[in-house]
C-alpha cells in the first residue's frame, strides 16, 4: 500500500455572519466619522505610513462606543468559539476573549505588507464595505522560509498546497485564522476605501 498523506494542516475559516449585513452602513458611518475626528488616529496613521486610516492605534473600545460593534463583537464571539472547536483547541478551562478590534479605511492604491499578529491565538477581519476592486487578502505558507530549493508548484495545484493563497473578501464576511499565519493586503484597485473591522483574541 502507498499514499500521500497530508499533515500539518493550516485552518482558515471563512463565514458570512448571520445579521451583521444589517450593521454595514453603521460600521461604514462610524469609521468615517472616526476616520475625521480621531486626531490621534490619524496621527499614528501618519507616522506609521498607514495608507488610510484605521484605529489600531487609537480607539481601544469600539464596542462600548457604539451599538453596532457590541453587535458585530457577539456575532464573531460566537464564530471565534466554532473555529477553536474546529481546531481542536485544548483551553484548560480558559477561553478565547476580544483582546482589541479595530476599523481599517484602506484607501485607492493602499495595501498592507506581510505580517502576523504576536501575543494573540486567533486573529482576523470582517468586512463591511467592499467595492469591485478592492484587496484579498493574501495568505503565506508558514513553511515558505523553509523550502529552500524547493521548485514552485503548477498553476493548476490545488489551493491547500499553493505557497500563497488570495481570498476576496465580500461585505458581511468574515474571515479568522491563527495568529501565527503571516498575510498581507494586496492593492486596493478599487476607486473607493475598503472598509473592515480586525480584531484579536487572546487564551485567558
Amino acid at each position: 500500500m502507498s499514499e500521500t498523506l497530508s499533515l500539518f494542516v493550516t485552518n482558515v475559516r471563512r463565514a458570512l455572519l448571520p445579521g451583521a449585513a444589517a450593521l454595514n452602513d453603521e460600521i461604514v458611518a462610524a469609521a468615517r466619522s472616526f476616520a475625521k475626528e480621531d486626531d490621534l488616529g490619524r496621527r499614528w496613521c501618519d507616522e506609521n505610513s498607514y495608507p488610510g486610516y484605521t484605529s489600531y492605534g487609537s480607539l481601544a473600545d469600539l464596542p462600548t462606543r457604539a451599538p453596532c460593534f457590541a453587535a458585530l463583537k457577539k456575532l464573531i464571539d460566537a464564530e471565534t468559539s466554532k473555529f477553536a472547536r474546529a481546531v481542536h483547541f485544548d483551553l484548560g478551562g480558559g477561553k478565547l476573549k476580544l483582546d482589541n478590534i479595530w476599523v481599517n479605511v484602506l484607501d485607492p492604491g493602499g495595501f498592507h505588507a506581510g505580517h502576523i499578529h504576536p501575543h494573540s491565538v486567533v486573529s482576523g477581519v470582517y468586512y463591511a464595505q467592499v467595492p469591485d476592486g478592492a484587496s484579498s487578502l493574501k495568505l503565506e505558507d508558514p513553511r515558505l522560509g523553509m523550502m529552500m530549493a524547493a521548485p514552485t508548484r503548477n498553476d493548476d495545484a490545488p489551493q491547500e498546497i499553493r505557497n500563497f493563497v488570495y481570498l476576496a473578501p465580500q461585505a458581511g464576511m468574515a474571515l479568522m485564522w491563527e495568529s501565527w499565519l503571516r498575510h498581507e493586503v494586496v492593492r486596493n484597485q478599487s476607486t473607493k476605501p475598503r472598509i473592515s473591522v480586525s480584531f484579536n483574541y487572546r487564551w485567558d
